[in-house]
């Protein structure tokens, strides 16, 4: 038996199938377009989504088809977290673009609600902060300014997160339903509960009937719609946001376990099992993920927006590489940035200091910068980046990380791994397998339809590829950081 992982991604959707040994039989990726209609704003097109989603598993299931891979038998949905995503309940379009979670228009509902007092209810119940990076704000906005908003006052359009828009699609409109690691990250969703919250949808203009079904994190959700989705009938039975998806494809089950997933941002996350650890320095607290039973596992987590896309930006906007991949030997080809310092703010900046305000710096430019020496610079912004956050998770958290487990993409760059160690002071360590987002929604799903039985199976699955230790660094790089960290804060303000 094999298992369909659906990994739909910020800038684009993975598909594996993976088979019953946890092995990748079948791999398809299609990538979508961003949109930016203002600055600071990100958008996506819904349709687009859905159709990259229908190339890549075509793709993924004719490699493993050709493999000779078992059939697949369940399908897991792993997603970008706290984009919303409207669309009508019969015909299924989108009447809107969907709000993707770099989207920073809502800094002045934030300003708002913060100035009325609402910010320390809505960490108590939520673990999160108010800030445009959570959907909850968005929703507040578009029921202030879209005219599609009143299609969701009269049942007639639904809302949700990616992972409910993709189960929609594949039910044919059957289902609409979500899981808690998503939930909890929409600011209406009250973590010690378990639940929506009715305080919090009032907060935010959200009619409580409009939310999803939450349901645990493995189980059946749905079933596909052969119309909608070719092929015959699956069942879809495992959902997790990309962030607790990749925890758990690491195998990170017990608390203490932590991983860094370099993706279209850097996101940190600590197991912390039953407990539920409030931070007072930047991190968050979030819903891991959700057994059949009901029991709650959570994680604390560090949020980087902007480091893959920083790369990215490299490529499409300066023009100053061709692919990621070369940014490894480009970056090698210099001993260090030159002075140069990036602070990669194109969306503001997350954990440890979120501030909407902060827009991107290039700092300690001379006539013999090189293109070398700002890529460089972009690897090392990543890199100081991460540490930051983890110091928070050691120091203001009490929580120990003795090793990182790393993966994403950029998690391939021996050079990047290598400074995270340096900066980091302790090991990283790289696993063969470093798609574990579209493994962690495989984990699930199978758990769900009963290939596996119990997570502990799954930690033997596990392998690694590298170790990189760390070697002194004086921190006086680090310590440009920071001083350019604090320069680019508050700009859009000014």
């Amino acid at each position: 038996m094999s298992v369909l992982a659906i990994d739909a991604g910020t800038t684009g959707v993975t598909a594996l199938v993976v088979t019953e040994s946890a092995a990748v039989a079948g791999r398809g990726y299609r990538e979508f377009p961003q949109y930016y209609p203002q600055p600071g704003w990100v958008e996506h097109d819904p349709e687009e989504i859905w159709q990259a989603t229908l190339v890549a598993v075509a793709a993924a299931v004719a490699t493993a088809r050709s493999a000779g891979a078992a059939a697949v038998r369940c399908i897991g949905i792993t997603n970008q977290r706290e984009t919303v995503v409207l669309w009508d309940r019969r015909s299924l379009r989108a009447p809107r673009p969907a709000v993707v979670w770099q989207d920073r228009r809502t800094a002045a509902i934030c300003d708002r609600l913060r100035q009325g007092g609402a910010e320390a209810r809505v960490t108590e119940l939520t673990g999160l902060r108010l800030d445009p990076y959570f959907t909850g704000t968005k929703l507040t906005w578009l029921a202030e300014n879209d005219p599609a908003w009143a299609g969701v006052l009269a049942g007639e359009v639904a809302i949700g997160t990616v992972d409910s828009y993709l189960i929609a699609r594949l039910t044919g409109g059957q289902v609409h339903a979500t899981d808690p690691s998503n939930a909890s990250r929409t600011l209406l969703y009250d973590i010690g509960s378990g639940g929506w919250s009715a305080e919090l949808c009032g907060l935010f203009k959200v009619p409580p009937a409009a939310t999803a079904t939450v349901l645990p994190s493995w189980g059946e959700f749905g079933r596909t719609d052969p119309q909608a989705f070719p092929g015959p009938s699956l069942p879809i039975t495992g959902v997790a946001g990309d962030q607790q998806a990749a925890l758990f494809g690491q195998a990170c089950f017990a608390p203490g376990a932590s991983k860094c997933t370099y993706g279209t941002g850097s996101f940190v996350l600590i197991n912390t099992g039953a407990q539920l650890v409030r931070s007072h320095g930047g991190l968050l607290t979030t819903v891991a993920w959700q057994a059949p039973d009901g029991t709650l596992s959570y994680a604390l987590e560090g949020a980087v927006f902007v480091t893959g896309a920083a790369v990215q930006w490299l490529r499409d906007g300066l023009g100053l590489i061709e692919t990621a991949a070369q940014t490894e030997a480009l970056a090698a080809s210099v001993p260090d940035s030159g002075g140069v310092v990036f602070v990669p703010a194109l969306t503001g900046l997350g954990a440890p200091h979120w501030d909407p305000a902060a827009r991107g710096a290039i700092l300690g430019l001379t006539r013999g910068t090189t293109r070398a020496h700002l890529v460089r610079a972009t690897l090392e912004a990543i890199a100081f980046s991460v540490r930051d956050v983890v110091e928070v998770m050691t120091a203001e958290a009490g929580l120990s990380v003795p090793a990182l487990t790393v993966d994403g993409g950029a998690a391939a760059n021996n050079l990047l791994c290598q400074l995270q160690a340096d900066q980091l002071g302790i090991a990283v360590r790289r696993p063969q397998i470093l798609e574990t987002t579209g493994m962690g929604a495989a984990f699930l799903a199978g758990l769900g339809a009963g290939i596996w039985r119990d997570p502990r199976e799954l930690a033997a699955s596990w392998r690694l590829d590298r170790t990189f230790a760390p070697s002194p660094v004086d921190g006086s790089a680090h310590h440009r950081w920071r001083a350019a960290v604090e320069r680019s804060r508050g700009w859009a303000d000014i």
